[in-house]
């Protein structure tokens, strides 16, 4: 699929997407002005007269009283050409009752008949600070069981405030004093062009009382390192919220995952599970948290601690460096409140499962300078598999301290330990996948011995210091050092004797340890040339990696009956010991623009020069080797608006990783290979529908050269010749269809194959990846009467046949998989219990190779109670 071909199918796709929005925007708003005294509530009247007066600043909706309190379920801050409007979500916005009144600097409107309540029933606040010049604060409170208060504080004079209904809910106008106001001049002067807030002002920030709600996350700082809309980012981006997290219980990152399209699970060295996007594996690099690589995740991943995940498509070595292309996952952590939250947690569940969690925050000082936040979770559980068990403990604690009114730090800490004993390390294809003469394995078969364990720890503390220098230019400096601890003694499946029955298997003893060090500092400015707006972000990155494994032994094992397995077996005599390290160091300088030219036509430019050095030690054989190398990463990117809903966008990204081939004897590092590279073409539409709803369609091209592959010439060295291919549509859907309602789905196409090797056949499939995935979750929770805090889930996962290995010398099936939830909310109170494959399907997750491949977790209940106070 090559560029131009993507460039056709989206001008088509385009025209069609804008025809759709256009039917689905509000036709028409309504403004009606009063003095800003006090006023008595009026009636709304139905019209388009915009009655605004000199000197008077507010207007006023009304209607008669209800004795029903109507749900306020959001409230979400745009960035409009001159200030910001505020939207309280509600379709019910004209039975309200508003009263508007000023005293002094500030414009206060009450609310009568309303709450701010989340669909899930939690109470909260909404609060923004200094969103735009000369306005001092913006906060949306309730004030008592029956009334919500809105209050726009200006900085030194009354602010500008209009309002309208709209299907959307209570829209709140607020006009910059820059733009609100034209103070007299003699002799007139020309007036100079207007800058839209947006590229003037600072993002604003929203703080709540407890859980963000909805599943439409407007922006994300992952494909930018800059809060940018989701609409202007020429890549594809997709994002799992918190309320997602919570409707489907989700604390792992793998099922968290199931909701991007195009990302698959897979499995990686040292017995930890990595992931696939768009068909290329995401390791080391390619995981971060809050922005900062964060090589010790993967598998070991706790998400108490975690606000969304954040799933950025193709190569991102532009930001964040050395990476696989086939994308990025960031894990942002949650944010300290400036409100007092307690929130507790309890989960039972099938196969004895049982987690608790508690989320404590608020300001340790009456004037809310310092901020604290604490997750902590602990779980212990079977499994579905004979007599495997687990547990895991995870404390996170996070401070910010506001040091002045322009700098802020905050200090993180995460910890997390992990124990898994007598795990499974898969089964044979051959009475799994292939029919066996002896019968088929059942999954609950578990082929380890009771004696082996593995044991992880991760440890993670850091520091993010901001500094603003004035409302355009600002500084941001990182630190982050990572530890993660890995250790087990476990049998591994080695291969099938010909009965069929018989399972070789191989014991090993391996200690490994890696330890990551993170240093970034970056600028952002704003600033115009002429009547182009850019937003530039300058920085640097200095990046340490150490790898060590103090002790590998290994030897075969006993072998096992996997029909009649006997358990307990001695384990062998170890042949001998094998010690190694590797150490890679990085510098990092990037450049970008995020160029606007006009209101609907942005350009995206970025720039990244990489260099870096690496060192390979063999201390049983007494062998070290060294190489370095250097590459410069460009990234290109156009979006059109031509509507705001609507953007089209194309965009060319490249990425850069280091290639490790291992020769023999001792497995040093040749240092006479080139840097892996890959490079992406995407061109898409993305779609706001109403505010509530966002959608992505997005076609690609990918390919991964200079792959290592082995030298035909020379058993047990590789050259650098082979490359890797993936082209693919993906369609992703996001939001609030109606009130209560919300939905997130995708479907992705991805043919990823091998395009050029020495060992595997051209055209190969790449493993666990299907050419056809789909997933969908939606949610509706009834919004009013006797049962209102009720609410329903349906999730549908399916993934198509992939190959099981690069050979290609077996497919893993395809399976559909249903998901259900039924929960109620009251006030701070939440109950839920969930359905993981409510129809019980048979089905693998992945595959390692012929005689390792994994089920999928059978039918599962889990209930959770919650309370927030």
């Amino acid at each position: 699929m090559k560029l131009q071909k993507l460039l056709h199918i989206l001008f088509v796709s385009g025209s069609v997407w804008v025809v759709m929005v256009n039917s689905a925007i509000p036709a028409e708003r309504f403004a009606i002005a009063q003095p800003d005294s006090q006023q008595q509530p009026k009636n709304i009247e139905r019209n388009t007269s915009n009655n605004l007066k000199t000197g008077y600043i507010a207007s006023s909706l009304a209607q008669a009283p209800t004795p029903e309190v109507i749900a306020i379920t959001g409230v979400k801050a745009n960035p409009t050409d001159k200030g910001v409007e505020v939207i309280l979500e509600t379709t019910q916005g004209e039975q309200l009752q508003v009263t508007n009144r000023s005293t002094g600097n500030n414009f206060i409107t009450d609310i009568t008949g309303g709450q701010l309540r989340l669909p899930n029933g939690d109470a909260f606040t909404f609060r923004s600070e200094k969103p735009l010049a000369g306005i001092t604060e913006i906060t949306v409170t309730n004030i008592d069981a029956n009334t919500v208060r809105v209050t726009v504080v200006g900085e030194k004079t009354l602010p500008t405030v209009e309002l309208f209904d709209d299907n959307a809910g209570l829209i709140f106008a607020v006009a910059s004093t820059t733009t609100a106001t034209q103070p007299p001049q003699t002799p007139p002067v020309e007036e100079q062009p207007e800058q839209p807030a947006a590229q003037q002002d600072e993002p604003i920030e929203l703080v709540v009382t407890g859980e963000q709600d909805g599943y439409r996350v407007p922006n994300t700082s992952t494909g930018t390192r800059t809060d940018t809309p989701l609409r202007d980012i020429p890549q594809s981006i997709q994002v799992v919220p918190q309320q997602v997290l919570r409707d489907q219980q989700i604390t792992r990152l793998d099922d968290a995952l199931r909701n991007i399209p195009g990302v698959t699970q897979d499995f990686g060295p040292g017995q930890s599970i990595f992931y696939r996007i768009r068909g290329f594996e995401n390791t080391g690099n390619n995981f971060l948290r809050n922005g900062l690589p964060d090589p010790g995740a993967g598998e070991l991943v706790e998400l108490a601690s975690v606000e969304q995940v954040e799933v950025l498509k193709g190569p991102g070595s532009v930001l964040f460096g050395l990476g696989n292309p086939g994308g990025s996952i960031n894990l942002v952590t949650k944010r300290p409140l400036n409100e007092p939250f307690y929130g507790v947690d309890a989960t039972f569940g099938s196969d004895s499962y049982y987690r608790g969690a508690i989320d404590l925050s608020g300001p340790l000082n009456d004037s809310k300078t310092v901020l604290y936040r604490l997750n902590t979770a602990y779980r212990n559980s079977g499994s579905f598999v004979d007599s495997y068990t687990s547990e895991n403990f995870n404390i996170s604690p996070v401070i910010s301290v506001a040091i002045s009114k322009n700098t802020n730090l905050t200090i993180e800490g995460d910890y997390i330990n992990a124990k898994d004993f007598f795990r499974l390390p898969g089964v044979p294809t051959i009475g799994t996948i292939f029919p066996n003469p002896n019968g088929k394995i059942p999954r609950n078969r578990n082929l380890a011995e009771p004696s082996d364990i593995i044991e992880q720890t991760v440890t993670r503390i850091g520091y993010q210091l901001e500094h603003k220098f004035n409302d355009s230019w600002s500084l941001r400096n990182a630190f982050v050092y990572n530890y993660r601890d890995y250790y087990d003694r476990i049998h591994l499946p080695s291969g099938l004797d010909a009965d069929n029955r018989t399972l070789n298997r191989f014991y090993r003893e391996f200690d490994f340890a890696s330890t990551a060090y993170t240093f970034t500092t970056n600028t952002v400015g704003k600033f115009s040339t002429g009547a182009i707006e850019h937003q530039l972000l300058f920085g640097v990155d200095v990046h340490r990696f150490e790898n060590r494994t103090p002790k590998f032994r290994g030897a075969a094992g006993a072998p096992i009956d996997i029909f009649n397995p006997v358990y307990g077996q001695p384990r062998p005599q170890l042949g001998d010991e094998f010690s190694d390290a590797t150490t890679t160091n990085s510098l990092g300088i990037y450049l970008q623009d995020q160029i606007a030219l006009t209101n609907n036509l942005k350009v995206l430019l970025g720039i990244r020069f990489d260099t870096f050095d690496q060192k390979a030690e063999d201390f049983t054989f007494q062998l070290a080797s060294s190489k370095s190398d250097s590459a410069f990463s460009p990234r290109l990117g156009i979006v059109y608006q031509p509507i705001p809903a609507i953007s089209l966008y194309a965009s060319y990204v490249s990425s850069f990783a280091p290639a490790n081939g291992l020769i023999s004897p001792g497995d040093a590092l040749s240092n006479s290979f080139e840097p892996e590279r890959g490079r992406q073409y995407e061109a898409g539409v993305k779609a706001d529908f109403s505010d509530r709803l966002s959608a992505t369609l997005a076609f690609y091209d990918l390919t991964r050269s200079n792959v290592l592959t082995a030298d035909p010439n020379n058993p047990g060295f590789q050259i650098q010749t082979g490359e890797q291919n993936s082209q693919g549509m993906e369609l992703s859907l996001t939001g609030e269809i109606l009130p209560g309602w919300n939905i997130i789905a995708g479907y992705a196409y991805t043919d990823a194959r091998i395009t050029e090797d020495n060992t595997f056949q051209p055209g190969n499939q790449l493993p666990n990846t299907p050419y056809h995935s789909f997933n969908l979750w939606t949610t509706y929770q009834i919004q009013q009467g006797n049962l209102q805090g009720l609410g329903f889930g349906l999730g549908l996962f399916f993934v198509g046949d992939r190959a099981g290995d690069l050979a290609n010398t077996y497919d893993v099936p395809s399976y559909l998989r249903t998901d259900a939830a039924i929960y109620y909310n009251r006030d701070k109170f939440r109950v839920a219990l969930n359905f993981k494959n409510l129809f019980d399907v048979e089905y693998f997750e992945y595959a390692v190779n012929s005689t390792r491949v994994n089920y999928g977790q059978p039918l599962t209940i889990q209930g959770t109670v919650s309370w927030q106070f």
